[in-house]
């Protein structure tokens, strides 16, 4: 990474990075220099944002609020104004959950150098995720479908995709999802260091996706790939190299498509979930008949939002549900003893809750707004910082460190609104199988004492390595 990096860079940000490479600084040194790197990457000055057809080149995320953080600001007018938070801070980059925990005392709607805000607090996330007309979702260059849509252009995509989505048709994937993890743990390695993210979370997450999905699981070696290519390309901040990445991962999805095809070129075959949705309608009131199929365009947008975020977001998602109960032998003892699911699923929001990785959303303004006695005005870019926000002891009634069933009507893991993530029944089937298919193949998971945890720097949360020994 650090390489590439160099390259975008010049004067004394690009010799401080070449510094570190050729001296080799400690962990907290290199963080520290990356924030520098991130911080000179952030206050480029970017574009108003274009009119783009769906499916420009950027990831996707199947949650429509669960997306990468970034702090560019639509318009580089307020480049320079005094900031409010820096993401320089070494702080951030060592735990950002403590980081922004701090900031939300102090500054809960903070304004970063390159002119962004940012939502720390639970209220004011809440009320922008509802407030859909205030706080756009048009916060990207690119189109892609259903998340940079509003209005009734989102109602009409989003509504084609709850049918694929919806709960009881997911609860038919148990099942399946039950396979991919038991067989995933089966090969796991007992006694030894294994990553709960890299030989876990990736596996399941991949394997469970392409099986509903009805991808080859020779494609396995690619996706797994793309995901660590992705996440490099995300911490860099360069958006020629993110583009790249991007296509490369539509280059996949299209080729799915192609082979569903037909030989007339224009039939989908199959009848797995991709030929489906190149089959499905969306309604259209241009077209006849008030529908019409979906472009390629906008069926390789859907696809990509559905698999590229998801692929590592859930894969880090294992990694903080298997590092809490490796952590707490007490919640681990009382979740191998129930059969309760509903339980199970409340104890894995509260655990994403409490280390969100889902970091933050985008949204841009559509009119001056005040928010926490500041005034955002029209035309900026607004961060709804969901990992704050789950820890706001003000958005969850003074109760305990962890209570699910208490915390739960209050949990944003998923959003809120109506861009609240629409595969949350998937993704929660996927995590309650990882971890019951742990506890049935183990008889104990703790952290490895010799070997270190490693969180995700920015943009990304949650954890990068979480080794465990499984009993």
């Amino acid at each position: 990474m650090t390489s590439s990096l160099v390259t975008s860079l010049e004067g004394p940000d690009r010799a401080t990075i070449r510094a570190v490479k050729v001296q080799g600084f400690s962990e907290r040194h290199r963080r520290a220099v990356f924030g520098v790197l991130h911080a000179a990457l952030l206050a480029r000055p970017v574009l108003p944002r274009p009119s783009y057809p769906i499916g420009g080149p950027v990831g996707g995320n199947l949650s429509e609020d669960s997306g990468p953080m970034t702090n560019r600001h639509v318009n580089g007018d307020d480049a320079g104004v005094a900031a409010d938070w820096d993401p320089r801070d070494p702080e951030l980059h060592d735990d950002q959950r403590a980081a922004y925990d701090a900031l939300r005392g102090r500054c809960p709607v903070a304004r970063d150098p390159s002119g962004s805000w940012m939502l720390l607090r639970h209220a004011d996330v809440r009320r922008a995720a509802l407030d859909d007309v205030t706080f756009s979702n048009a916060a990207s260059r690119f189109k892609s479908a259903p998340n940079s849509m509003d209005g009734d252009e989102h109602r009409r995509f989003r509504s084609l995709i709850d049918r694929f989505l919806d709960p009881g048709r997911v609860a038919g994937l148990v099942p399946t999802f039950r396979e991919v993890a038991e067989q995933v743990v089966a090969a796991l390695p007992r006694g030894v260091a294994v990553d709960a993210v890299e030989e876990l979370g990736l596996p399941v997450a991949v394997r469970a996706q392409s099986r509903w999905l009805g991808w080859p699981a020779a494609l396995e070696p690619a996706l797994r790939a793309w995901v660590h290519q992705n996440h490099e390309a995300t911490r860099s901040g360069e958006q020629a190299r993110t583009r790249d990445v991007a296509e490369r991962f539509d280059e996949i999805v299209r080729q799915e498509v192609a082979r569903r095809r037909g030989t007339t070129g224009s039939s989908a075959a199959g009848a797995d979930v991709t030929a489906e949705l190149m089959r499905a309608l969306v309604e259209d009131p241009a077209a006849a008949g008030g529908e019409r199929v979906l472009t390629e365009a906008e069926t390789v947008s859907v696809l990509r939002n559905w698999t590229s975020g998801d692929l590592g977001s859930v894969a880090r998602a294992i990694g903080v549900v298997v590092h809490y109960v490796a952590a707490h032998d007490d919640v681990q003892a009382g979740l191998r003893a129930t059969e309760d699911a509903a339980a199970l699923d409340r104890a894995i929001d509260e655990m994403l809750r409490l280390d969100d990785p889902f970091v933050s959303s985008r949204r841009v303004t559509t009119r001056d707004v005040q928010l926490g006695g500041r005034s955002v005005p029209q035309g900026a870019r607004v961060l709804l910082n969901w990992t704050a926000a789950n820890r706001d002891p003000e958005g969850f009634g003074g109760h305990g460190a962890y209570p699910p069933a208490q915390h739960a009507p209050s949990n944003l893991v998923y959003g809120i609104g109506r861009h609240v993530c629409p595969g949350r029944a998937l993704a929660t089937h996927e995590l309650r199988e990882a971890l019951t298919a742990l506890f049935r193949g183990t008889k104990s998971i703790a952290l490895a004492p010799e070997e270190a945890v490693t969180r995700e720097t920015p943009p990304l949360g949650g954890y990068a390595r979480v080794p465990v020994i499984l009993g």
